[in-house]
């Protein structure tokens, strides 16, 4: 609670820091919800020509694409210390400063700056999930809007998660650019109906790196798709487990953590 709170003050404080350079603010606002409007975009026009894509609707896989975005928004708010981790601290030697700080290091790595309009894609998120149902004739019940909001909160925990795991490599290989890029361009692959990949990405997108249970497996719960019906509620579960993978691996990085000796 104490780390929760000092992330709410330093939040609250970016934001007016934002704030006050407001045009800067709403062009910065402006072109990242341009970001997540292409998303959704590619998702009209590929089914343009097409009625469905291996059994799923069109309006399904905006479901699915928004849920995603929801907790996509509220992960790049945070996570942009974890793609700049290797260069920034390790490599500069910035840790140092991190390490004297009597709080989690991880939690003044991911609240040490905000990108708050990226906030935006959650926004854009949650209407696309509600224009989808409305559109598939789905009423959702108080339990499932608290349902969403689990996953969204789950996604979220998973994505910064795994990229925590990630940018704790940086602690025993020095490189400015890290091994986060190449796993950040498999998000989108997590989006859609799992069906139609092959077996293989199907097992690495639900046990290596999964961001199937992002929001695909949990919307299968909301779309009454009984294949998946074993998947759908363990996004938590997930979220849960890679927590701990997380601080496993943080803590062994931390130690073998040498600073730069200048």
């Amino acid at each position: 609670m104490r780390t929760l709170r000092i992330y709410l003050a330093l939040f609250a404080q970016m934001l007016k820091v934002r704030l006050s350079y407001r045009g800067d603010f709403v062009a910065d606002l402006f072109a990242t919800a341009l970001g997540g409007l292409s998303s959704l975009l590619f998702v009209l026009l590929f089914f343009v020509p097409v009625k469905e894509l291996g059994g799923w609707r069109r309006d399904e896989v905006l479901f699915v694409v928004g849920l995603s975005m929801m907790s996509y928004g509220i992960f790049a708010t945070v996570s942009w210390n974890l793609f700049e981790f290797g260069d920034r601290y390790v490599i500069e030697g910035r840790f140092d400063r991190v390490l004297l700080r009597p709080i989690s290091s991880l939690a003044q790595i991911l609240f040490d700056q905000f990108r708050i309009p990226v906030l935006s894609e959650t926004v854009i998120g949650a209407a696309v999930v509600a224009h989808a149902a409305s559109s598939l004739g789905l009423v959702l019940t108080p339990l499932e809007w608290g349902f969403v909001a689990v996953t969204v909160l789950s996604g979220t925990a998973i994505y910064v998660f795994v990229f925590a795991i990630l940018a704790s490599v940086s602690f025993h290989f020095e490189d400015r650019i890290g091994v986060a890029p190449p796993v950040f361009n498999l998000i989108p692959l997590g989006r859609w109906p799992q069906d139609v990949f092959p077996w293989p990405i199907r097992w690495l997108l639900r046990f290596a790196i999964p961001f199937a249970f992002v929001a695909f497996h949990p919307a299968t719960a909301l779309l009454d798709r009984s294949r998946w019906a074993g998947y759908a509620v363990l996004a938590p579960a997930v979220a849960v487990a890679f927590g701990l993978l997380t601080v496993f691996f943080w803590r062994l990085g931390v130690r073998r953590y040498e600073s730069t000796g200048s």
